[in-house]
């Protein structure tokens, strides 16, 4: 109900502000059922208070962050969204003043964090880890006119809390592309002798073994064996959204296990570096990972999240709502590709991702399209089949329609909880 309810608010917003642009942008102190996250949603609102009243607005916004810029991945790319949408909406005469909690963990410091961010006078709290959400649902009821944000989360657009909300982005997409400049990749190997078929073998630095890190390293299968089909996938999780030193023994390891390419869900650099140092190649995620590893790192993607802070940031200068539960991709501009290094990469690669990304634009590729892979053998029919305890198909809705499984359809965050053929999990503890 709650999300019904935010839903129809943000369509008669959407309508009464049709004449009104959003555009994307500190310091630090075939029919379809009726969807969720992934519907298409108006990203701006109107600017009364804003630049066109003659006076700025200021917006106290909150952000609490499990690193720092310094890891150059994770962290770092929240900070250049929240520059970025701090230089889009000052142009539109919104002032924002950002207080900072850099290093939290996910425990009860970030309870703290969000309590001494409620008490500074923050109007809108930004939580940017996936273990933030539990503690920060400990304080957003204290504090009903402070609007609070998970993001990469999911409790918050089912709670009975109107000032809570998740936001995600279609990451999926630009994991695919990544995979096909990697198949690209792998592909020219094959042809020139450098490697033999079977040897197109993917490592995949997995944090977690969280619906996220899953669909994101099984559509960047899916990309790189749609170019490269005797590709395979092995998978090492490492416990730790950034642990620097586990990541780059992991991706040492899968070197060593015959890894030609190393990608990751992990927050760090070392992947990179070690892909480099180990003579493989690699494809990273967060930034673009080509300045440490200008040898091994062929592209990365990242959610670019001022699209979404200049939305939040904006409605709550304005006194508006925004949605409960937010999830858009390359269709808006939040997920987007690092510098392809052209170095390195595949003879036509910057061709074969333009036509692809287009194809994703459009609805011509579906990155879940069920009749590419296979679960034990058998073709995907349905998710609540498989599903016992809510991984694959949120609020009990059938994930698997029109040929495809709709990733982040129903709600912002991942569910895509598969093991599907061609990819192996070398652990699964985490």
């Amino acid at each position: 109900m709650k999300k019904f309810l935010a839903l129809l608010t943000a369509m008669v917003l959407c309508l009464s502000l049709a004449a009104c642009g959003g555009s994307s942008g500190g310091s630090s102190g075939g029919s379809t059922p009726a969807g969720g996250g992934s519907q298409p949603a108006d990203s701006g609102s109107s600017t009364s208070g804003g630049s066109g009243s003659g006076a700025a607005t200021s917006v106290k916004v909150g952000l609490i962050c499990i690193g720092d810029e310094n890891d150059q991945g994770y962290t770092y790319n929240f900070i250049r969204g929240k520059d970025a949408a701090t230089e889009a909406l000052a142009a539109k005469g919104i002032d924002v003043d950002w207080s900072v909690k850099w290093n939290i963990g996910e425990n009860d410091s970030c309870e703290e964090a969000n309590l001494e961010l409620a008490e500074e006078g923050c109007q809108l709290i930004i939580n940017n880890s996936f273990g933030f959400e539990d503690f920060m649902l400990k304080v957003a009821p204290d504090y009903p006119d402070i609007e609070f944000v998970s993001c990469t989360n999911q409790a918050s657009w089912g709670d009975d809390l109107p000032n809570t909300h998740n936001a995600f982005a279609n990451i999926y997409e630009g994991r695919y592309l990544a995979g096909v400049a990697a198949g690209m990749k792998m592909q020219e190997m094959i042809d020139n002798g450098e490697i033999t078929a079977d040897q197109a073998v993917i490592g995949y630095v997995g944090a977690y073994s969280f619906a996220e890190v899953i669909s994101g390293f099984t559509s960047y299968f899916l990309g790189a064996r749609s170019v490269c089909p005797s590709v395979t996938m092995k998978v090492q999780f490492v416990g730790s959204w950034s642990d620097a030193t586990a990541e780059g023994n992991a991706a040492d390891a899968l070197a060593d296990m015959g890894c030609v390419m190393i990608s990751q869900h992990s927050d760090n650099t070392t992947p990179a570096t070690t892909a480099q140092t180990k003579g493989v190649y690699h494809t990273g995620y967060n930034n673009d990972m080509t300045g440490v590893a200008p040898e091994a790192s062929i592209i990365g993607t990242r959610i670019d999240w001022s699209v979404y802070f200049e939305y939040i940031i904006e409605a709550v200068a304005n006194g508006q709502e925004f949605e409960q539960d937010w999830c858009h991709g390359m269709d808006m501009g939040a997920v987007v590709m690092t510098d392809l290094n052209e170095a390195i990469a595949a003879e036509g690669t910057a061709e074969k991702l333009a036509e692809v990304e287009e194809q994703i634009r459009s609805g011509a590729l579906q990155v879940f399209d069920t009749s590419t892979f296979t679960i034990s053998g058998q073709p995907l029919t349905s998710a609540l089949a498989l599903d016992t305890d809510g991984d694959y198909a949120p609020d009990s809705e059938e994930a698997v329609f029109d040929g495809a499984f709709h990733e982040s359809y129903f709600q912002s965050a991942p569910y895509f909880a598969l093991s599907v053929d061609g990819i192996e999990w070398l652990n699964s503890a985490f």
